[in-house]
């Protein structure tokens, strides 16, 4: 057992601040431009560094390069393929910017010009190819996580400014009034930009690591963000910048970049997608070091490109890594992006990361000046080795937030921050304050959130909304109009009340809801993890299994809907749960539901009598329910809005299992009967071929029950694309007291279109879709073997309209195209199945709208 700890003296602090000071005017920085002598054109991918050390860069697009080190520098090599390399002598000390020409490589002979021959690359017999198989082989002995034990300090700072040319970014409308904003404008980061700091976030955390059943656990010591006040869920904005911004492990076959899989450049399969090049080799610290430049066989591809430095000590580490991706990649809203991998090593000969960076510019398109620059940076320090700790210190919570983590002071700031702010990033948090608490900024705010979250502040303590259900249409009740809102935070962040009245011009009825939430957590209902008493009343109208995901039934985006679509409910619903979430995302629910449901419109339930042609007309149904809910869900990351959580997906399992036991007598419940439903929901990464979201469910009704309560299907009638509902079948078109479905929905991510010539330029993504359901009701629960039980429902023309599954199972594809405008998804649905059945269409278009990266 042996031990390694790195540290530095509190007592050295301020010593060290002045020589890191002194330090920071001495280093060398340069940034400059590369072309081409002969036309002038930028050149890409140009390697650029300081000879005899392993820092380096490569040139974007435009040509354009930054490179600095903590050390002075008197020179800097710039070299390309098909080009002569040039050594420039610069200043040792501050910042200079160069430009720089490159000379065709060329050989002469008796006058004449002979250019070298292009030779295909192959990765036979290629020493570069050659090493990074070596690199491969030994990945897993070069990860940290190959120590028993491993414990580290880290410190995160995620920054968000908004950039332009300096003229703009000072005239800019929205800030004219904010003086203090615009006198805190940063132009030193970005050539020829400005930069004006709107967000800022840092975290210390204190980092543990236990090899014997891949135990992690983690304490915050420190957290300090921008807060926004109510006008923007902030726990929602840092779990999204989380799960945009995630950490990078270059030894990782596949890494996470803006919600998008890159191939890593050390992937066993990156000799199939990547080009490498041998292009320096030297000696730093008596370690001898190769450079790699690596590149993209497909510009399109979901790949990175840059340099690399490998150890050549028969160890064959990374020790550093700067990659960029492509501008022709399929990558939306980002103009361009910088990683920056620093490794350290060790006592125990190994190379640990000790600095990550991920700069991102953020923009509508690529001529506009305009945008957000992102920049996420993540330093490691007080690495510890094979220091183990008890095993009840790992077993208990994987994290812990110090009591004071979110107060500390400045004092504690200045001494634990691993790196010093920028006098512009000094002034983020000051200045984001004194901006939500103006007047005009408020009123901003207020537009902003009606537009995007639909509610409207009546007073600190209610808001009105959703704007999106003001006004429907539906068969039963005409034109419907509707006002409801909901009680604010201000107002109580334990009690939270709900409610909205709704009126049909057609069925000329009052609809209403009133509902109330208390949290035991003495936090917003919202905030995970949550322990909630729910109850509410609910009269109002619903389309027999329609299910729509994230959307309000009555949104008049979705009054239009195909086919006929004339059976509804008049519902009298009452709700009590109470709701349990556990840190390690583990939730219990336990409710009870009273339901009393008449049909509607062309519904009618009833059921056969003695009298000839003459059926019995059942008024209503009442259920009364017991209900478990037992839900996990690893890891897992949403966005808390106004009236949901929107998951994002990531690579972890939900498993959701729910009871339901009906009682018969209880409170006017009229069958006895018990409903179990089990859903399997993954993501499946498949790299560079996309991503596939799959779904298995099954369920189970036991008892004898009158249609309504068997499993009715989600249908969908609208013309939106609801990826977890049939889209060409029809409501109440099919039930089933045992059931069991799986849904496939792949996305290839560009990996076919970006290789078509002129289709790869508009970015489009291709989908494909399947559902399976096999379903079927017993003999009991048949309407003919069971005249007690309501008979199926029938169109207006005496066909049936409910049938069970006995036959065959259900089945519909999809092939779609998305990425269209970068938002919107079109699929063309096909429905393989039960195509007899009245009133059905076997094609049909459907449309998304999504915003993703």
């Amino acid at each position: 057992m042996y031990s390694i700890r790195y540290s530095v003296s509190g007592g050295l602090f301020l010593s060290l601040l002045f020589l890191f000071s002194f330090n920071a005017l001495a280093q060398t920085k340069v940034k400059g431009y590369v072309k081409d002598s002969k036309t002038k054109t930028p050149i890409e991918f140009v390697n650029v560094f300081f000879p005899e050390t392993s820092i380096g860069t490569t040139t974007n697009e435009k040509g354009y390069f930054e490179i600095e080190s903590p050390n002075q520098q008197n020179k800097i090599k710039i070299s390309s393929i098909g080009h002569r390399s040039v050594v420039l002598k610069i200043r040792p000390e501050g910042e200079q910017t160069v430009e720089v020409s490159l000379v065709e490589e060329e050989h002469s002979l008796n006058e004449v010009v002979v250019k070298p021959p292009k030779v295909r690359y192959r990765n036979k017999d290629n020493p570069a190819v050659e090493l990074i198989r070596q690199v491969v082989a030994h990945k897993a002995e070069n990860r940290s996580e190959s120590n028993d034990y491993v414990e580290y300090e880290s410190y995160e700072k995620i920054e968000l400014a908004l950039q332009n040319t300096p003229e703009k970014l000072k005239r800019n409308r929205l800030f004219r009034s904010f003086k203090f904003m615009v006198d805190n404008i940063d132009t030193t980061t970005l050539p020829d930009k400005a930069l004006m700091p709107i967000y800022l976030e840092e975290r210390i955390t204190q980092n543990y690591y236990r090899k014997k059943g891949n135990k992690t656990k983690r304490i915050i010591k420190g957290e300090k963000k921008v807060n926004f006040g109510e006008y923007l869920d902030n726990a929602g904005l840092n779990t999204y910048l989380k799960h945009i911004y995630q950490d990078i492990d270059i030894y990782d076959n596949n890494i996470t970049v803006m919600t998008n899989q890159f191939l890593s450049p050390i992937a066993t399969l990156a000799p199939t997608f990547y080009q490498f090049f041998i292009v320096d080799t030297i000696e730093e610290n008596n370690t001898k070091l190769v450079g790699l430049s690596f590149y993209p066989r497909n510009k399109t591809d979901m790949l990175f490109q840059g340099r690399m430095y490998i150890t050549i000590d028969g160890r064959y580490a990374v020790q550093k890594v700067t990659m960029t991706v492509n501008r022709n990649i399929n990558l939306n809203w980002v103009r361009d992006l910088d990683i920056n991998l620093d490794f350290v090593r060790a006592n125990d000969w190994k190379y640990h990361l000790i600095r990550s960076e991920l700069k991102t510019d953020f923009g509508l398109s690529e001529k506009r000046t305009g945008g957000i620059y992102g920049k996420r940076v993540v330093s490691l320090r007080d690495l510890a080795i094979n220091e183990p700790h008890p095993d009840k210190f790992y077993n208990d919570d994987a994290e812990v937030v110090e009591q004071n983590a979110t107060t500390r002071t400045d004092d504690f700031w200045n001494t634990a921050r691993h790196d010093s702010l920028t006098v512009a990033e000094q002034r983020t948090y000051s200045n984001i304050e004194s901006l939500t608490n103006s007047k005009s900024f408020k009123r901003v705010a207020e537009i902003a959130t009606l537009l995007l979250a639909g509610y409207k502040h009546a007073s600190p303590y209610v808001e009105i909304g959703p704007a999106n259900t003001f006004y429907s249409y539906n068969p039963v009740e005409g034109f419907r109009l509707r006002l409801g809102g909901r009680t604010t935070p201000n107002l109580s962040k334990r009690i939270t009340l709900e409610t909205y009245a709704a009126h049909g011009f057609k069925d000329r009825k009052w609809k209403y809801y009133l509902g109330g939430s208390y949290s035991f957590t003495h936090r917003s209902i919202f905030e995970f993890p949550s322990r909630v008493l729910r109850a509410n009343y609910q009269e109002d109208t619903k389309i027999p299994g329609q299910e729509l995901q994230f959307v309000q039934e009555d949104n008049v985006l979705l009054s239009i809907k195909r086919g006929v679509n004339d059976k509804w409910l008049y519902n009298k619903i009452y709700v009590i749960d109470y709701l349990h979430e556990l840190r390690n995302h583990f939730s219990v629910r336990l409710g009870y539901k009273n339901w009393q449901q008449e049909p509607a419109g062309q519904l009618k339930y009833t059921r056969e009598s003695n009298i000839p042609n003459s059926p019995e007309i059942v008024p209503d149904l009442t259920t009364s329910e017991l209900v478990v809910e037992l839900r996990w869900a690893p890891n897992e990351e949403f966005y808390q809005g106004k009236l949901y959580r929107i998951p994002m997906p990531n690579r972890y399992p939900i498993f959701t299992l729910r009871g339901i036991a009906g009682l018969k007598g209880f409170l006017n419940g009229q069958s006895n009967y018990q409903n179990i439903t089990a859903n399997i929901y993954k993501r499946l990464y498949l790299s560079q071929l996309g991503y596939s979201d799959v779904v298995l469910e099954g369920g189970t009704v036991l008892g004898t029950v009158p249609f309504p309560l068997l499993a009715i299907h989600r249908a969908n009638q609208t013309y939106s694309l609801q990826l977890q509902s049939y889209n060409l079948m029809n409501f109440l078109e099919f039930v089933s007291d045992h059931y069991a479905s799986l849904v496939i929905d792949h996305c290839f991510n560009g990996f076919i279109f970006n290789k078509i010539p002129i289709i790869k330029k508009t970015r489009l993504r291709e989908f494909v879709n399947l559902k399976v359901l096999y379903g079927g009701i017993r003999a009991e629960n048949l309407p003919a073997n069971n005249k007690s039980l309501l008979t199926f429902p029938t169109y207006s023309d005496g066909r049936q309209a409910t049938y069970s599954l006995e036959e065959n199972p259900y089945i519909e594809g999809s092939v779609g195209i998305g990425n269209i405008l970068n938002f919107f998804r079109v699929d063309l649905v096909k429905r393989f199945t039960y195509l007899d059945n009245p009133h059905v269409s076997g094609l049909g278009l459907r449309m998304r709208f999504k915003f993703d990266f």
